[in-house]
């Protein structure tokens, strides 16, 4: 199994086992807290990450499409010059 397919949770357990030794040895309660705090975090995230997979579009490009589009509509009908008598 790879380090990806691996939640962070159990990342964290197998970075302690490799590190200091867990469960025979353990780090400080405030340290050992701080990376369990981390390892939530990390996977909250993972999970989000994983929810939101679609991009939605882009603010920026759907404005200048459409000012794109209003710029060319104006463009065309001032050109249009059929009408004159």
């Amino acid at each position: 199994m790879s380090a990806k397919s691996l939640n962070p949770l159990q990342n964290t357990v197998r970075w302690l086992g490799a590190h200091t030794r867990f469960p025979a040895s353990r780090l400080e309660r405030h340290a050992e807290a701080l990376l369990c705090v981390s390892a939530l975090a990390a996977a909250e995230e993972a999970e989000e990450q994983q929810r939101f997979l679609i991009k939605s579009r882009d603010p920026a490009q759907t404005s200048a499409l459409k000012t794109h589009a209003l710029l060319r509509s104006r463009v065309h009908f001032k050109c249009d010059n059929s009408a004159k008598v």
